[in-house]
């Protein structure tokens, strides 16, 4: 019982005895390489625009919307495949079913269901060096989106823009990507003319 008891006592001792503790690792993301700015002229026999987008993504036409045929054969997404994002694109011409004041409403319904879970939102009315205007709308917080457009001549085009991404809204991974990509928007923003 003696020798129990020392045994007892020296293995206690010896596990008392190991060292600090452990401290866990703080969380980490990946670590994201970004890309040179390079842009690629975007004119499409489909769509009655033009501008510039970066060379590290890809077009897309849409072939289905909801497993039917899209509404206007300009509709397309710009795939950013590195950053699992994209923004997508979809045109109006502008006539008695698709009037101005519908498709702005449709725009801020949108950008109202997306603000329901951001915490801020700022709009920015925009006109660039072609005479394109338009409206950019941010979002911070955890929306599906950090940022929706959309331009117009007043007249006969309406184009409407968002950025999103295939993942779940982690602000911490994704602001930094979204912060990037959000340059790219301004570029074609600022590079979009409407074909004569």
């Amino acid at each position: 019982m003696k020798n129990f008891l020392i045994l007892t006592f020296l293995l206690c001792f010896i596990s008392c005895n190991r060292g600090p503790d452990a401290i866990p690792k703080p969380r980490s993301y990946p670590k994201v390489v970004y890309p040179e700015r390079e842009y690629i002229n975007f004119d499409s026999e489909n769509c009655p625009f033009s501008f510039e987008y970066p060379a590290y993504s890809k077009i897309a036409f849409e072939k289905s919307f909801f497993n039917q045929k899209p509404l206007n054969p300009c509709w397309f997404d710009i795939d950013f495949f590195d950053f699992n994002g994209k923004i997508h694109f979809s045109y109006y011409p502008i006539d008695e079913d698709n009037n101005l004041d519908k498709l702005i409403k449709d725009a801020f319904r949108i950008a109202d269901n997306i603000n329901k879970r951001s915490s801020f939102q700022e709009d920015l009315r925009t006109i660039n060096p072609n005479g394109v205007g338009g409206l950019i709308m941010h979002f911070e917080g955890p929306a599906a989106s950090p940022m929706h457009f959309f331009l117009t001549d007043s007249t006969q085009h309406f184009l409407k823009g968002a950025l999103y991404f295939n993942t779940e809204i982690v602000l911490d991974s994704i602001a930094p990507i979204a912060d990037f990509l959000k340059v790219d928007v301004a570029h074609i923003i600022n590079t979009a003319k409407w074909k004569e």
